[in-house]
């Protein structure tokens, strides 16, 4: 069957027909066909200008040699020679001092804020809250496992906590008194009323009345008499109402039963072949994390 377009030329049908209505095969407005063509010509032109074909290694570079990471490399290293003054001043500075100094001071804290959200929020939280069910500290209160003072703070980003990197990481291991056989089950359900009775928390109290022999004889080596803990140790203090992993009777059975072995990686780039932080970095995140929460 034959049709003519609105200039009565006959153009014939595609063969195409939806519910009795034929398409007409209309030929490509000029414009348009030019268009297309022009697509095609500037693809070419960008293939050979551009990098554009992926190969094993890289990718063809184009005859202008264009890099969108060099282009970043080149931004990047614009803003480090702008700031090499003061990046200087934050690889050399004295951290207890650094508060007095109150340019240094506010540039280590807005960059360490970045540093902290692009590697540490992972696990802190974006917000540095922390994750008790992982075990992740909150880094907003004044409750330090291994001391929250700048320089300590430093040193356990530099080094890290029980990681295989350094060897100077922070190190402590807790018994696992349950999966050891080091106390029996009931002695561990005495043992986790009297750790809740530290801090005031609801227990059993003829219960926890049993445990303070248990606690001065497996417990108190490390977290003290008083049960304040020992940061020198990374043991917690059991007497406040901050828990690591939760203040449930399941959490501190489980905590003594089978113990805790958290773990962090070892930040310094003398450590991390690739992604590791400079000694500015690691100050300037040091800066950050100590202003969140830490009184010392």
């Amino acid at each position: 069957m034959s049709y003519q377009d609105d200039d009565n030329k006959d153009v014939g049908t595609t063969g195409h027909s939806w519910d009795g209505i034929e398409e007409l095969n209309n030929p490509l407005p000029r414009w348009w066909v030019w268009c297309f063509y022009l697509t095609i010509i500037w693809g070419i032109g960008y293939v050979i200008a551009y990098p554009a074909w992926p190969l094993v290694t890289g990718a063809t570079e184009g005859v202008l040699g264009y890099s969108t990471r060099g282009e970043v490399a080149e931004d990047i290293a614009r803003v480090d020679a702008a700031n090499a003054e003061i990046l200087t001043r934050l690889t050399d500075v004295d951290l207890n001092t650094i508060r007095d100094d109150a340019e240094l001071h506010g540039f280590a804290v807005n960059a360490g804020a970045s540093i902290f959200a692009a590697n540490c929020s992972q696990c802190h939280g974006r917000g540095a809250a922390g994750v008790q069910a992982g075990g992740y500290p909150n880094l907003l209160d004044d409750d330090w496992l291994w001391g929250g003072e700048i320089e300590q703070i430093a040193y356990t980003v530099t080094h890290g906590i029980r990681n295989e990197q350094s060897f100077d990481a922070r190190w402590s291991q807790m018994p696992a008194f349950g999966t050891d056989e080091l106390l029996e089950k009931a002695e561990i359900e005495t043992l986790v009323q009297y750790v809740l009775s530290l801090s005031g928390a609801d227990h059993d109290a003829a219960l926890a009345e049993g445990g303070a022999e248990l606690y001065m004889d497996n417990c108190a080596a490390c977290h003290g008499d008083n049960a304040m803990g020992n940061i020198d140790m990374g043991a917690p203090n059991l007497s406040d109402a901050i828990w690591l992993y939760g203040s449930s009777e399941d959490a501190v059975y489980t905590s003594i039963y089978n113990a805790r072995f958290g773990v962090m990686p070892a930040w310094s780039e003398e450590y991390r072949a690739a992604g590791g932080l400079s000694t500015a970095e690691v100050n300037a995140v040091s800066a950050y994390v100590h202003q969140l929460g830490a009184t010392q």
